[in-house]
């Protein structure tokens, strides 16, 4: 009888040892898993808009055109802004105008205006050309759209109205050329503005003509 329960206490021992290092490895394999299943943290950019080594960001209502250079950065301040505005479509565009890296630096900006019998939808397209060598502007444009719907009135007693919508242009639509050039258009015309290496601006091509 002694014999039965001494062969009972070690087959326990060996079970209970084999259930305690299921139990462990168990714990161990969800352990692993759990920590491959952790998200891995991504870095982010705050930049509106990025060619090259160049980015256009907006830091504390500033809007900056930086350039990484490797031994330094170059900041050249686009704007700044009152309250919540702030621009829209960013973009960055490299090109070459008389054999000078050139960069054209766009970007909108929009605003509503309301009142009980008119709305003012205002969008601004803002070109400017950058010399990030030298940080200069040779040019810059301002295009505005405004859409304009008003209630006008039909008699003095206000009884009949009807709406009128409108529209309303204010600048230049800036157009830049394969060869760096650039064309400004409006309704009296079309300027076109040569970029002038020594000088480092852009000057309409009849004016170019004419001194030769």
């Amino acid at each position: 009888m002694k014999s039965k329960i001494h062969e009972y206490k070690k087959k326990y021992k060996s079970m209970s040892k084999k259930y305690i290092l299921i139990i462990a490895l168990i714990f161990t394999t969800t352990a692993t898993f759990s920590q491959k299943k952790k998200p891995v943290k991504t870095a982010t950019s705050s930049a509106l808009a990025k060619v090259n080594n160049l980015s256009v960001e907006l830091i504390k209502n500033n809007l900056y055109l930086f350039v990484n250079n490797k031994a330094k950065k170059d900041t050249m301040l686009l704007k700044t802004y009152a309250g919540n505005a702030a621009p829209t479509d960013c973009k960055i565009t490299p090109f070459t105008a008389k054999g000078t890296p050139l960069h054209l630096i766009s970007w909108s900006e929009s605003s509503i205006t309301e009142t009980k019998e008119r709305t003012e939808n205002k969008v601004m397209v803002y070109s400017e050309i950058w010399n990030t060598a030298t940080k200069t502007k040779p040019l810059a444009n301002i295009q505005t759209t405004t859409n304009i719907k008003e209630i006008q009135w039909l008699d003095k007693l206000k009884n009949a109205s009807q709406t009128v919508e409108k529209k309303r242009n204010e600048g230049f639509e800036f157009a830049l050329t394969k060869e760096g050039d650039v064309k400004l258009k409006n309704k009296q015309g079309e300027t076109n503005m040569v970029y002038n290496a020594s000088s480092n601006v852009y000057q309409n091509a009849k004016d170019i003509v004419k001194k030769k």
